[in-house]
C-alpha cells in the first residue's frame, strides 16, 4: 500500500537532496558549478527531452559515450527519471565494438561528448551499411574541450540546447517496481566478449547506501572523480553522492597533477579508482604534488592492490579502504572491514592485511568460498583454493538478451564470479587469481597475482603483470610483463628473475621478463587475454629451466 511501501530508486536521493541541500554545490566541472536545484531542474528537462521529445518508452536503453562531465552525471538521474535504462559505453572501445553494444543494447538514442563525436559517428556509419536502426544522435560540447574539432559540427541536435528547449516540469515520480531495469553496464573488456549487465533501482539503491555506509561517507563529502563514470555507474557513487548532498569534481582527465590540483583547490575528501590510479598518485613527481588540506579517504577495487603501494599511498596520507567487485554485482561487494587492533601492526603487515578482499558489504547476502564442482564451502584455513561466490540483493538482474548466459552464472543459488580465492580462518576472503589466470607448472598451481604482488616490491618497477607461457619441459611458466619507473634504472630481465628467487618459492619464479606497456581498459584493469595472446606467440620455452 502507498501508506507503508514506496519503491526503492536512487531517483529519491536526488529529489531529497534538491529539497533539503538545494542551495548547495552538486557538481564542479572547470568553470562550470551546478546547485542541487539546479541539477534536479536539468534532469527533468532531460527526462522530458527524452520521453515527450524522441518518444523514448518506460524500458528503452538510452546511451552515452563521454568522459567524466556534468552532462554523464546528470544521465544518471534524468534517463531513468524517464523510465528509461542508462548504458554508459567505455569510450576507449574501437567503432566496430560500439556499433556492436549499440545494436545489442537496442539504444533509441546515444548522447556524445564532442571528442569521441567522430568515434560514434563512424559506429553509426557501420551500423548503417548492416540496415541497422539508428539511435538519436545528441551532441554534448564540453567548454573545457579545446580542440577546433569540437566546435565545427553543425547541424547536430546539441545537449544544451536540448535542456533548454525542454520542460522543466517533468513529474518527479518514482519506477511502479523498484526491480525495473535502471542501467546497462557492459563488462570492461578484460576478457574479448563483454556481455550486458542489467542493474535494477532496488540494486542501485542499496548498493548506494551500502557503499556509503562502509566508506563511513558522512554528509557533503566532496568526491573527485577519478573513477570512470561508465564503470559501473562509477560504482554507484553517482547515486551516492547525491544522497548525502556531497559535491561532485568532474576530472575529463586523470593526471597525478590534475588530481593533486582538484585536492588542494577543493578539499577532496573521497576518491576512488582501480590500482593503476592509486599507482599514478604513489608514483608521481614532487614538482606534480601539493600538500593534502586533510586526510583523503580512497576506496580501490577493480583488482588486488599490491602492498607496496598501499603502503606507498599511507605515507602520502591517503587512507585506503580495498573493495573487491565485479560489474555484475553493482561495483563494490566485498570490503576489507578495518579492525581497531590492527592499526598497531607494522606498516608492512597492515598493507597486506588491506590487500585482501575481505567480507561483505550490508547490501550483499552472503560471500563464500566454494567447489564449483560440488558448491561446498573450502576450509577456512587460507589455503584452500575454490571460486568466489556471492549472493543478495546488489547481485545484477541478469544478461541483457542473454537467459543462458544469466542461468550459468546463478547455478546452484549463486552467482559465480570465475574468481579463485581462499577463506583465511576470521572469515576474511582473499582472491588468488581468475580461474583462467591460474598458472599449472609442473602440476603446481601459481597464483599471477602472487608473483605480481612480489615484482611490485622491486624499486625500479611502475607494473607488473604475470601470465602463463608454453614450456616444453614444465607445461607452462610465469611470464612477467614489466614497466619500469622512470628512474633512469638499468634492470634487466636476469636482474627481475633474481630479485624474485630471493623471495618466492623458485617454481613460482618467472622465467621470461618482457618490458613495456601493459594493455590495459579505461578503469586501469590489466587485459590479461592480450599478454596470453603475447605470451603465446612468444613460442614455447624450448630447455628445462632450473629450479
Amino acid at each position: 500500500m502507498a501508506a507503508n511501501h514506496a519503491p526503492l530508486s536512487p531517483l529519491s536521493f536526488l529529489y531529497r537532496s534538491a529539497a533539503v541541500f538545494g542551495d548547495r554545490t552538486s557538481l564542479i566541472h572547470g568553470a562550470s558549478s551546478f546547485t542541487w536545484s539546479q541539477t534536479l531542474d536539468r534532469c527533468r528537462r532531460l527526462a522530458s527531452a527524452i520521453s515527450l521529445r524522441f518518444g523514448v518508452n518506460p524500458g528503452a536503453v538510452v546511451s552515452v559515450v563521454a568522459p567524466n562531465v556534468a552532462a554523464i552525471y546528470e544521465m544518471h538521474f534524468g534517463v531513468p527519471m524517464a523510465g528509461a535504462i542508462l548504458n554508459t559505453i567505455n569510450f576507449r572501445l574501437d567503432a566496430r565494438t560500439i556499433a556492436l553494444l549499440l545494436d545489442h543494447a537496442q539504444s533509441r538514442a546515444v548522447f556524445v561528448d564532442s571528442e569521441f563525436f567522430p568515434l560514434v559517428t563512424q559506429a553509426l556509419q557501420l551500423l548503417a551499411e548492416s540496415s541497422k536502426p539508428l539511435p538519436q544522435l545528441v551532441l554534448v560540447k564540453d567548454k573545457s574541450y579545446t580542440s577546433q574539432a569540437a566546435h565545427s559540427y553543425g547541424g547536430i541536435l546539441e545537449y544544451e540546447e536540448l535542456l533548454e528547449n525542454s520542460s522543466p516540469d517533468f513529474p518527479l515520480v518514482l519506477p511502479d517496481d523498484e526491480e525495473q531495469s535502471i542501467a546497462l553496464n557492459y563488462t570492461s573488456g578484460t576478457t574479448s566478449r563483454p556481455k550486458g549487465v542489467l542493474y535494477t533501482h532496488r540494486g542501485a539503491y542499496l548498493n548506494s547506501i551500502a557503499s556509503i555506509l562502509l566508506w563511513e561517507v558522512g554528509p557533503f563529502p566532496v568526491y573527485l572523480w577519478t573513477l570512470p563514470m561508465f564503470h559501473c555507474n562509477g560504482w554507484c557513487f553517482t547515486w551516492a553522492i547525491a544522497a548525502q548532498g556531497g559535491t561532485n569534481i568532474c576530472l575529463r582527465n586523470v593526471t597525478a597533477k590534475a588530481t593533486f590540483d582538484a585536492i588542494a583547490e577543493s578539499s577532496v575528501t573521497h576518491l576512488s579508482g582501480a590500482p593503476t590510479v592509486l599507482n599514478m598518485i604513489a608514483s608521481s613527481i614532487p614538482s606534480e604534488r601539493r600538500d593534502l588540506p586533510d586526510k583523503v579517504a580512497v576506496i580501490v577495487g577493480g583488482a588486488p592492490p599490491p602492498a607496496a603501494i598501499l603502503s606507498s599511498m599511507e605515507e602520502l596520507g591517503f587512507v585506503v579502504t580495498h573493495a573487491y567487485g565485479l560489474t555484475e554485482t553493482y561495483g563494490p561487494a566485498l570490503v576489507c572491514a578495518w579492525r581497531p587492533h590492527w592499526n598497531s601492526f607494522p606498516l608492512e603487515e597492515r598493507a597486506k592485511l588491506k590487500s585482501r578482499q575481505g567480507v561483505v558489504h550490508l547490501g550483499l547476502h552472503q560471500a563464500d568460498v566454494k567447489d564449483p564442482a560440488t558448491m561446498e564451502s573450502v576450509a577456512r584455513d587460507g589455503r584452500t583454493l575454490g571460486e568466489v561466490m556471492v549472493r543478495g540483493s546488489t547481485v545484477m538482474k541478469g544478461y541483457h538478451r542473454d537467459d543462458e548466459a544469466t542461468r550459468a552464472a546463478f547455478q546452484g543459488g549463486w552467482f559465480h564470479t570465475g574468481d579463485l580465492g581462499v577463506i583465511h580462518p576470521d572469515g576474511y576472503i582473499q582472491l588468488r587469481d581468475r580461474s583462467k589466470d591460474i598458472i599449472i607448472s609442473g602440476g603446481e598451481n601459481i597464483s599471477s597475482i602472487e608473483v605480481e604482488s612480489v615484482l611490485y616490491g622491486h624499486p625500479e618497477v611502475l607494473e607488473a603483470a604475470v601470465v602463463a607461457r608454453p614450456d616444453d619441459f614444465w607445461g607452462e611458466t610465469p611470464c612477467a610483463f614489466v614497466t619500469l619507473k622512470d628512474i633512469g634504472g638499468a634492470t634487466s630481465a636476469r636482474g627481475i628473475i633474481d630479485y624474485c628467487r630471493a623471495r618466492m618459492p623458485h617454481f613460482m619464479v618467472p622465467r621470461s621478463v618482457v618490458f613495456g606497456e601493459l594493455p590495459k581498459t579505461s578503469t586501469g584493469k590489466v587485459q590479461k587475454f592480450l599478454l596470453r595472446d603475447r605470451a603465446r606467440a612468444m613460442g614455447s620455452l624450448k630447455a628445462p629451466s632450473k629450479l
